[in-house]
């Protein structure tokens, strides 16, 4: 897959990734600002400040006239805040590159602020946050992070808290636009169908006013959980919403290949272990899963599923009894291979339009400042053995770093005795 990078006088990266038979061009940029980079007193602006970028620029005013442009060349657009990252894109047909071009870098470099605006987006987010809160399969995530890294950014939600979503005025968002926002921190992807020899130039003249002030940086992540640990938070469902967690290791951790080849042998697909253990065997569920999310310092792997309340002990049972048989058997030939085919075939048809393909080459650059072709991942993930999975079991699966949320109608604190892996 061909991709190419460039870094400007001013720090900002390029990456452009060609698609010559493509009819569409997406054009994403991402700066390393999330979650983790905000106090407490902060906590939710990351993702306030996108909603803002939205609101405005001296050149489109109102946020009207930013989504009757894109809409009117018939573009898909939108923005994502995570952890460590937010990302604005859009993706329209490949002759209004010129125009979606020009509306992305003009709302990331120029957003108004608008006092008035900032006060009305208040009651806008804190629906989102409630209607996040009433998603028990979503929320329990939420309660995750809170158990495994407490009172730190790692911990806290994404979105923030009511408190600190109505506390934010025009200044903290200048304050922390200018801490964050700058060359050196920000990648602009380009995918699809565009001319190649222009394209770096084009970017160059869109984003000239970039600042190239020092990027201020993110704590790290602490950890030192002792012992297993349960968190529960109650709500009036009909099913007990679960996740299980354990921790592991940064993105940048040579295991990484084989730790996908463990959670996809363990809960990715309908023909997973968990799938079939769960609700083929036991028909204790409707949703299963293992996802394994690393970050630049810190990673868990998580496995979530809803349960009726009466089933509780003997879904976390079963679970963490799948978890500990790939700490003593080896996974057979034929279910290791099954396992990195479907990763490969994910991978390659996850990426098939532009979007996809400038987030993929934008995650690669903004976390970790190095490009890797789906193909070099592939070969990694095809060099994972047997034996590699493991060990990595055994080393990840222990009693003191296993934690289990819980959202539901249920007392988790009755299942201590019984989170511990065989």
């Amino acid at each position: 897959m061909k991709f190419n990078k460039t870094v400007l006088p001013n720090s900002l990266r390029i990456v452009t990734v060609p698609m010559p038979d493509n009819p569409a061009v997406a054009v994403l940029v991402m700066v390393e600002a999330g979650s983790k980079y905000e106090t407490k007193r902060t906590s939710g602006i990351s993702h306030f400040l996108e909603h803002m970028t939205f609101k405005g620029t001296p050149k489109r005013p109102k946020a009207i006239e930013i989504s009757r442009e894109l809409d009117s060349i018939g573009a898909h657009y939108n923005a994502l805040t995570s952890h460590e990252f937010t990302g604005y894109w859009a993706k329209a047909g490949a002759k209004h590159l010129d125009k979606v071009l020009d509306v992305v870098s003009d709302m990331y470099l120029h957003p108004l602020f608008d006092a008035k605006e900032i006060e009305k987006e208040k009651g806008v987010i804190i629906e989102e946050l409630r209607m996040y809160k009433d998603l028990p399969q979503r929320h329990v995530h939420d309660v995750l992070s809170g158990l495994l890294y407490g009172d730190q950014p790692a911990g806290r939600n994404i979105i923030g808290t009511e408190k600190t979503i109505k506390s934010f005025g025009r200044d903290d968002f200048l304050e922390y636009r200018a801490a964050h926002y700058v060359g050196s921190a920000t990648t602009v992807i380009v995918a699809g169908s565009f001319d190649e020899k222009k394209i770096v130039g084009q970017i160059e003249k869109a984003f000239a006013g970039i600042p190239r002030t020092v990027k201020k940086e993110k704590p790290g992540v602490k950890e030192s959980q002792k012992k297993p640990a349960i968190k529960t938070v109650f709500k009036e469902t009909d099913q007990t919403h679960l996740a299980i967690a354990v921790r592991t290791f940064s993105l940048f951790d040579p295991r990484i290949p084989a730790m996908d080849v463990l959670s996809t042998i363990l809960g990715g697909g309908m023909s997973s272990r968990l799938f079939s253990k769960m609700r083929d065997e036991l028909g204790i569920c409707y949703y299963i899963g293992a996802s394994h999310d690393p970050y630049t310092d810190h990673g868990d792997l998580a496995i979530s599923a809803g349960v009726d309340n009466s089933r509780v002990e003997e879904a976390v049972k079963g679970i963490l009894s799948e978890c500990s048989r790939l700490k003593t058997e080896l996974v057979p030939a034929a279910e290791l291979k099954k396992a990195k085919d479907s990763i490969a075939g994910r991978t390659l048809l996850d990426l098939e339009t532009s979007d996809a393909r400038a987030e993929f080459f934008g995650l690669e650059e903004t976390l970790k400042h190095k490009l890797e072709s789906p193909e070099e991942q592939i070969a990694k993930i095809n060099a994972v053995t047997a034996a590699d999975v493991r060990k990595l079991a055994r080393e990840i699966f222990v009693d003191k770093g296993l934690n289990l949320a819980l959202v539901g109608r249920t007392k988790g604190q009755a299942l201590l005795p019984i989170l511990k892996f065989a």
